[in-house]
């Protein structure tokens, strides 16, 4: 499953949080769908998990876009040695020459810099994002140069642990799909609506299973 990868949370971070919906979501799932039924047996109490905080989260999906999981985490490495704490305003601080010499491309340095001033403005509501949903979280994350509606859906699921997203660019649950429920074939976007209306309201979760499905190690961010 390429599709999780990119958006981590830093390993210092001690507490992890699993959603409290879980039990209930597997349970509606075997029940109303035959491939679930299959797969979710398969994998125990493994369960989705979030940790970390919503700035380094995305600010970690940025470093890591467009190249290759190793390389994201060594550049990671090196950036976030740089601020002394990895907040908005200490970011904000940084000079270009040295986020450039940690490996940052010219274009994820102004993508951190949108990221922290949306941050730090307060443009970003962070703080009411809970009470929001999923399609008004999307449209302000987006407005963030560097995060497209991809990158809003993981951080949906992986950070926020909302429930019922149904990411249909991602390419893991598409071939997931094509590969459980159809054969192989190629699957369109209606094909993929169509097999994911058994999963309401529970769609985060059925995608988990199907990443788990393609690649059995844990899917965390």
């Amino acid at each position: 499953m390429a599709a999780a990868k990119k958006i981590a949370a830093p390993e210092s971070v001690v507490q992890v949080y699993t959603p409290p919906y879980w039990v209930d979501a597997c349970k509606h799932l075997v029940k109303k769908d035959r491939v679930m039924r299959r797969l979710i047996p398969q994998f125990g109490d493994a369960c989705l998990k979030t940790r970390g905080d919503a700035f380094t989260t995305l600010a970690r999906s940025i470093v890591g876009q467009q190249i290759s999981v190793k390389s994201a985490q060594a550049m990671w490495e090196r950036f976030v040695r740089l601020p002394r704490e990895m907040a908005p305003a200490h970011v904000l601080k940084l000079k270009v020459d040295d986020m450039r010499a940690a490996g940052l491309s010219a274009r994820k340095v102004e993508y951190l810099v949108d990221l922290a001033l949306h941050f730090h403005s307060g443009s970003a509501h962070v703080t009411a994002w809970e009470e929001m949903d999923d399609e008004a979280i999307i449209a302000e994350l987006v407005a963030i140069r560097g995060i497209g509606r991809w990158t809003a859906e993981m951080f949906l699921i992986f950070h926020m642990m909302r429930p019922n997203v149904l990411p249909l660019d991602d390419l893991g649950l598409i071939n997931g799909i094509s590969h459980n429920y159809f054969s192989g074939d190629p699957v369109s976007r209606s094909d993929a609506r169509e097999v994911a209306a058994a999963w309401a309201p529970y769609c985060s979760v059925a995608t988990w299973y199907i990443w788990r499905s393609l690649e059995p190690l844990p899917v965390s961010v």
